[in-house]
């Protein structure tokens, strides 16, 4: 159970009761020591980053949040080397679900993704705009959701490779108006290489019908395996569960279309359907 503490902004003021140890609470007793550690009084290094004694006070009793500013500038008046600035991290954390979390870890980790999707396009191929549309959420989750894409380009290491199977209704289901669903098609088409292939699976009965997954094989060449309901993601790496995903996505790679027919029906999609 979590401790509780009372603490004011400012003498006289009533009591808050606020959570010691939240993320938020954590990082201002972390700002404290490193005030206390230069000898500064809170009124003196207001002074010396131009914010407000009451708002350094409220953020190290854990009452009010610090800004990217404000963590920059208390970094440098308190020669951190940057240690205030890189533990607003844990915001960023916030803004991803603990279940995808644990998947998101094996991905960036992955040597070989291969990913399954019936409904939309895969995450790590969306545009911001249809990421935006069919999410509708804050700017800041949005950013952390393209910021993933980042493992496709990275220098070091190689990025993984990507073998996406993809059901053909998606090319067709709208998500945003007509312009966003275009440039979506046409970065799918665009974005094939060799360590990247994007597969359609023509309409009709198969045994992706169920729901999307996608697997991550990792250094050491075991598996994981996430899969997709409608109220959360699930990691996995039982063995039986891992063989069966394995063997169905095989199944469904062999009934998609090959990938340059793949990337040719696509194309024609933008421009018949969505243009």
């Amino acid at each position: 159970m979590l401790k509780i503490a009372r603490v004011s902004l400012n003498p006289g003021e009533a009591d808050m009761t606020v959570e010691q140890y939240t993320p938020q609470a954590i990082w201002g007793r972390e700002l404290r020591h490193y005030r206390l550690a230069a000898g500064l009084t809170q009124a003196q290094l207001a002074k010396l980053i131009h914010f407000s004694e009451s708002l350094i006070s409220g953020i190290e009793t854990g009452q009010l949040p610090a800004g990217r500013d404000f963590a920059e500038q208390c970094d440098r008046v308190l020669n951190t080397g940057g240690a205030l600035a890189r533990l607003l991290d844990w915001r960023r954390g916030q803004l991803i679900p603990p279940w995808f979390g644990k998947w998101r870890d094996k991905e960036q980790a992955a040597l070989t993704i291969r990913s399954y999707e019936p409904l939309v396009v895969p995450g790590l191929l969306q545009t911001e705009a249809y990421a935006r549309a069919l999410l509708e959420e804050p700017d800041a989750t949005i950013g952390v959701r393209m910021e993933r894409q980042a493992l496709l380009t990275r220098e070091s290491p190689p990025p993984p490779i990507l073998r996406c199977v993809i059901d053909e209704a998606i090319l067709h289901r709208p998500c945003g108006d007509p312009a966003i669903m275009r440039e979506q098609l046409l970065h799918l088409a665009g974005c094939t290489g060799p360590r990247l292939s994007v597969q359609v699976l023509p309409h009709g009965m198969h045994v992706g019908l169920l729901g999307g997954f996608a697997l991550a094989t990792l250094s050491d060449g075991s598996d994981i395996l996430y899969l997709e309901t409608a109220i959360r993601g699930l990691t996995t790496s039982d063995p039986e569960d891992v063989v069966e995903a394995v063997e169905c996505f095989e199944a469904l790679r062999t009934e998609a279309l090959p990938l340059n027919m793949s990337i040719d029906l696509i194309k024609r999609t933008a421009e018949e359907r969505w243009t």
